[in-house]
């Protein structure tokens, strides 16, 4: 179909389910929420490599944090509980711990739990303070800067959806970049979905496998601009530049709002300023069980 001159293609983006938590980080100024938030998220755009996938779900402003202090939300997503409880562990001993005035809590209600400080309150050497408040429970753990004090556990789910996404396709890399920009931008309003991807944008989008033993992808050639001559591409001559956007979710429906927001940003932008079509990949139904067909989110 086309929309306001920008042709959707008639095809679905495929996900799969992944294990997802959220945690709240805290720290003095907003600054340094981020700053620990922003280091506990790096390497963590594809579990296919970096055994993880996270990202910023919002920043949280003083007045709904657990300490009333600047905070930020981050999401975490990965193949199994196990392998989220590490990532968890791991990085906020490395990453939050260190970082100057932070503080670490829940944010994901869950009967399910993972740890969160009880991960790494044996850092602490015998001096770590265990504290409850209601049915809450908290590690108080001596740092040189002060003392850092850390929720025991988080909730985490099962339920979670990893692999949405979007293709923009345009004439130029300025306008695919541009119709990339503007979904993204409407995609961070979708609370409980992160764009894990550098800035959420990806370029290298790929493939499931390749021609070399042991790779588990390789590059989406289809969708590569100067391998049209070369390769079956799914590209059209006056295409030049393709950018993808994938989608994790705490829930299915996260990633549907999260996708029909950045199709109508993108839409709405219009074909002179950003792209000639829309589309998603998958790979025959194969990979995951959700597929969320773009004639579903069409706005």
């Amino acid at each position: 179909m086309m929309i306001n001159g920008v042709v959707i293609d008639d095809t679905f983006a495929e996900a799969f389910p992944m294990s997802g938590t959220a945690i709240q980080v805290t720290a003095d100024s907003e600054k340094w929420a981020m700053e620990a938030a922003r280091s506990f998220t790096g390497f963590a755009t594809s579990v296919i490599a970096c055994g993880c996938e996270a990202g910023i779900d919002r920043i949280v402003p003083p007045g709904e944090t657990r300490d009333g202090r600047p905070g930020v939300r981050i999401l975490l997503f990965s193949m199994d509980k196990d392998g989220l409880a590490k990532q968890l562990g791991t990085r906020l001993g490395q990453c939050i711990l260190t970082s100057p005035s932070s503080a670490c809590y829940a944010d994901f209600d869950s009967e399910t739990q993972i740890d969160l400080g009880s991960a790494i309150r044996y850092f602490a050497d015998g001096w770590q303070i265990s504290k409850k408040f209601g049915d809450r429970h908290f590690w108080r753990m001596p740092v040189m800067e002060g003392e850092f004090v850390c929720e025991a556990t988080t909730g985490m789910t099962g339920d979670g959806v990893g692999g949405g996404n979007l293709l923009f396709m345009a004439r130029t890399s300025a306008q695919a970049l541009a119709a990339a920009e503007a979904a993204l931008e409407a995609m961070r309003e979708v609370p409980g979905a992160i764009m894990p991807f550098p800035g959420g944008i990806v370029r290298s989008g790929s493939k499931v496998g390749g021609k070399y033993k042991g790779m588990m992808a390789s590059t989406n050639d289809a969708y590569c601009p100067t391998l049209k001559g070369v390769t079956q591409s799914a590209l059209s001559p006056e295409i030049g530049s393709v950018l993808e956007i994938v989608i994790d979710g705490l829930s299915k429906e996260a990633v549907v709002e999260a996708m029909r927001a950045g199709l109508k940003a993108a839409v709405d932008l219009g074909p002179r300023e950003g792209a000639l079509r829309i589309g998603a990949g998958n790979y025959g139904g194969n990979l995951g069980p959700h597929h969320f067909h773009l004639k579903d989110l069409t706005p």
